[in-house]
């Protein structure tokens, strides 16, 4: 399937009844395909989706709410279509489900079965909203920097590093991160961050990279995996991670995780433009 047959930049009609067909899955391989990525990947990771819009009854019909994770793995085939999940979480509203267990296992099978692995879910009830944390990306600013920039479609060129001298250990940040959706052409806002050892990367020429996406259209994963393998290309550092936290829209926010060392998965806390 394809972003041109999904329903997103389309008139569609909102389901209060449970409806897992609304799901619209498709396939990573032809993103990854167009940059160079074959079937054994250079990285692992995580696409993180918080979902704050998330409403059934209970068994008497008592309106319920919880925040809604899902733990989507790197190497699952498909990713699912934005508007798609949007549109299923909301077919949960007027459909009596016995506990918040029975739901998170019917989230659980059928998100899995759209991406076509194991789909880790959690709930947070309201119990819990108070646990949440709110936090940003730690690392030293690349914003920080002033400087000029003309480029604004992804220039891998603009990558470089001192490879004559020893190698270092970084995290940067940046809150300039924008694409645009595929299909409809709104903006993606992001932040992210790039934690790495070996060469030392430019910092003017990463800042720079890192807006050239601004007026290019991508899915959050297949922008957060191009700049990935940019990186890793341009620049050969021995340990590579790189991290997104998007702002939501349709009450979904989507945050992926790319790495190429073993190291924890990052806590999920929610940046203050979420």
């Amino acid at each position: 399937m394809t972003p041109e047959q999904s329903p997103l930049g389309k008139p569609a009609a909102y389901t209060e009844q449970y409806d897992s067909s609304l799901l619209f899955p498709i396939a990573r391989v032809l993103a990854r395909e167009a940059i160079g990525i074959g079937p054994q990947l250079p990285f692992f990771g995580t696409d993180i989706w918080n979902a704050y819009e998330l409403s059934w009854l209970n068994a008497r019909g008592k309106p319920q709410i919880a925040i809604a994770t899902f733990l989507v793995p790197a190497e699952s085939p498909n990713i699912v279509e934005s508007k798609s999940f949007k549109l299923y979480l909301g077919s949960f509203a007027q459909t009596r489900i016995e506990s918040a267990d029975a739901l998170r296992d019917m989230l659980k099978r059928d998100v899995s079965a759209a991406c076509g692995a194991s789909v880790s879910v959690r709930l947070a009830t309201p119990a819990e909203f108070h646990k949440l944390a709110m936090d940003e990306l730690e690392g030293l600013s690349l914003d920080r920097l002033d400087l000029e920039a003309d480029v604004y479609h992804p220039e891998p060129a603009l990558l470089t590093a001192a490879h004559g001298e020893a190698p270092v250990e970084e995290t940067l940040v940046s809150n300039l991160l924008k694409s645009n959706c595929p299909v409809t052409g709104q903006p993606d806002w992001g932040s992210l961050q790039i934690h790495y050892v070996g060469p030392q990367i430019d910092q003017a020429g990463l800042l720079r990279y890192i807006i050239s996406y601004r007026n290019h259209t991508g899915f959050h994963e297949q922008c957060v995996e191009r700049i990935f393998v940019d990186i890793l290309r341009e620049c050969r550092p021995v340990k590579l991670a790189v991290y997104a936290r998007y702002t939501r829209r349709g009450g979904l926010d989507i945050n992926p995780f790319r790495t190429n060392y073993n190291q924890p998965m990052p806590d999920n806390a929610r940046t203050a433009r979420q």
